[in-house]
């Protein structure tokens, strides 16, 4: 009497494992999608290497600048200016300040995110400290430009857009090689 339902049993168990399996390989084309979709994780945000000529607008937006780190990172992180008005189509800078407070150097990585999500479509990064790891030294402070621009043609009824920005420490091998390469150096 066993035998049977301990082979049915198998069996289930043997497709639910092949099933999570599965379901864990269609999770990142599914994130994909969805970042695609929504605008978040920066996912739609158009970056170009140079804005050549632009087409500038009299037509006027708020941008709102927010930070955050995440708690696995001790840094300190604020945008120097919390909101500014921009044109459309006009090069604008915006400045944030990144802090290390402690004993040791740390590579952080940020990630961005643009609201409203129809917004991100508009919005252009020709230069972005999220690019690329940023390495803080101990007790090192440094201001991270970004350079944007917001398409002329953005739709007349999204009045405010917000750039935010979160810092993640970043534990990759390359990340901490990097970090002990830099303090090295700088011996």
């Amino acid at each position: 009497m066993n035998g049977p339902s301990h082979g049915k049993l198998v069996r289930k168990l043997v497709l639910l494992a092949v099933g999570m399996f599965g379901f864990g390989f269609a999770m990142w084309p599914l994130y994909n999608v969805f970042c695609d979709l929504t605008g978040l994780g920066g996912r739609g945000v158009k970056v170009v290497e140079s804005a050549g000529e632009l087409q500038k607008s009299d037509r006027q937006v708020k941008i709102r600048f927010d930070a955050t780190v995440n708690s696995g990172l001790p840094w300190i992180f604020e945008a120097k200016e919390k909101s500014t008005m921009v044109s459309l189509g006009e090069m604008t800078e915006a400045t944030y300040m990144a802090m290390n407070p402690g004993n040791e150097a740390i590579v952080g990585q940020a990630i961005y995110n643009v609201t409203p999500p129809e917004a991100s479509l508009y919005f252009v990064k020709t230069e972005c400290f999220c690019f690329t790891e940023q390495v803080l030294q101990a007790n090192e402070t440094r201001e991270m430009p970004v350079y944007y621009f917001i398409q002329p043609d953005l739709p007349e009824h999204i009045k405010e857009i917000t750039l935010s920005y979160t810092f993640f420490r970043n534990e990759s091998a390359n990340a901490v090689a990097l970090a002990t390469a830099r303090e090295t150096d700088s011996e």
